[in-house]
């Protein structure tokens, strides 16, 4: 136990190396492209709607795919009422009230990790934000679960409580409807890979040594 304590405290105190610095650096700006590009898309399939409706969610909004014939997220909200859902508001989603803070909150930690240069600061970089990613996607399933078991029991069309898909496919109804991660998604998810190569690169380092 001493000696794993002792292992423990070496690596926190590791300094972070030139390399580790530019990847960390790399991992604040890989967060960028987040605040312009959707998280998920959900596009909806059907005999009416053969096209598809879709859905992008972003980090602070809604947003149906708009033509000069049709706005997508008006028309999903227009079924929704058939089936006695609430409509989609941004409103409902207080998610977009914090997430767009916590991403420019883990930025500055980035340069904080960059400056003080030391492997704790780091750490505590990446698990704050692993945290977050995980709690974010927690958060949306139980939204999609709240939508699909809060239905109004006077709607003109009966549907049995139901979760919409968080990945993958799934019919409701006559629907077919598939929920996948949109490119904010993978910028977000290549974040704390480099930070794991950076602290793998600073740790490598300072074994040889």
């Amino acid at each position: 136990m001493k000696n794993f304590l002792e292992t423990t405290r070496l690596f926190f105190e590791t300094s972070l190396d030139i390399r580790s610095r530019v990847l960390v650096f790399v991992a604040a700006l890989v967060l960028v492209p987040s605040y312009f590009l959707p998280l998920w898309n959900m596009t909806l399939y059907s005999n009416q709607f053969l096209e598809g409706l879709s859905l992008d969610i972003y980090t602070y909004k809604l947003e149906g795919t708009k033509t000069p014939e049709r706005d997508d997220l008006k028309e999903i909200n227009a079924l929704n009422h058939y089936i006695g859902m609430k409509p989609l508001v941004d409103s409902d989603f207080t998610e977009f009230n914090w997430i767009p803070f916590v991403i420019g909150g883990t930025m500055l930690l980035c340069f904080r990790a960059i400056v003080i240069g030391k492997m704790d600061k780091l750490v505590d970089v990446f698990v704050l934000f692993t945290y977050f990613g995980i709690f974010s996607l927690w958060s949306f399933y139980y939204k999609l679960y709240q939508y699909g078991h809060t239905l109004d029991p006077t709607a003109a069309v009966k549907v049995p409580p139901f979760t919409p898909p968080m990945f993958g496919h799934q019919t409701m109804a006559n629907f077919e409807v598939y929920s996948f991660p949109s490119a904010g998604s993978f910028f977000m998810a290549a974040m704390p890979l480099l930070l794991l190569a950076a602290m793998y690169l600073s740790k490598k380092k300072h074994s040889v040594k």
